[in-house]
């Protein structure tokens, strides 16, 4: 048995703090807000800064509850630990359960906008205009809040559509459901902004697969490992991450 921390988006809480509570090793869960990912060089701050703070704290890995998410992850490195990443470019691989689930989703409807549970619950205020990926639509909701504030709700509904350039190559709003919990209220929010939008919605089954694997240490192809004393790197293909040395300090 082995302990291990597992640093993650807080986006990924139900399947990961059930995956740990079944997991056959002693795992430590740290989350982290949703949204980093919007800002990658504050992703990667804050993922090292809580890389380096678990150092001497008696853990064998530290797993990481992010893919690549917008280059957020590479360059991080692994100092004395070694650090465990899924080979996916962003939380919906993982949620999905394979790599190559979410490419042939990708390949069959590229214009996608992705909704589940967690991610719902935890987005602060309207969420009208959110939804998972590596796509931020931060800088919309703000501007939506502005005309909100400045002409009233459905004059800012209005206007959004009128602007609504930005969602036009979408198609359809698809709903993980990891089967974990009763969710046909987000189901239905979801259903509501599809229709709002025009676009189709479907509901797709999610897979625990890959986070059991993760916290069981079952690494296999769908996760890289990075040893003590090298970092993230990037392979600009399928397997997303390289193993590369760490430079060394200059004296």
């Amino acid at each position: 048995m082995n302990r291990y921390l597992c640093i993650a988006c807080e986006v990924l809480a139900r399947p990961l703090y059930l995956a740990a509570a079944t997991s056959r090793n002693v795992v430590d869960i740290q989350m982290l807000r949703r949204g980093l990912h919007n800002t990658p060089k504050n992703l990667q701050s804050s993922l090292q800064e809580q890389i380096d703070e678990a150092e001497n704290r008696g853990y064998q890995a530290l797993l990481l509850g992010y893919g690549l998410c917008g280059n957020g992850t590479a360059g991080l490195q692994a100092r004395t630990i070694p650090l465990v990443i899924p080979r996916v470019h962003d939380c919906i691989g993982l949620l999905l359960g394979d790599p190559a689930r979410y490419r042939q989703q990708y390949d069959q409807t590229p214009g996608t906008y992705w909704y589940t549970q967690d991610f719902m619950e935890r987005t602060d205020g309207d969420s009208k205009f959110s939804a998972m990926g590596s796509t931020s639509d931060d800088e919309m909701q703000k501007q939506y809040d502005s005309f909100v504030l400045k002409y009233g709700k459905e004059n800012a509904d209005y206007l959004m559509q009128v602007m609504g350039s930005w969602q036009s190559h979408y198609e359809r709003a698809a709903f993980i459901d990891l089967g974990l919990v009763d969710a046909s209220d987000y189901e239905q929010e979801t259903q509501a902004a599809a229709a709002q939008r025009g676009w189709r919605y479907e509901k797709l089954s999610g897979d625990l697969v890959m986070f059991r694997n993760l916290l069981n240490g079952d690494w296999d192809d769908n996760f890289i490992v990075i040893p003590p004393h090298h970092s993230v790197g990037l392979a600009y293909n399928e397997c997303i991450f390289t193993v590369q040395p760490n430079e060394p300090k200059s004296d």
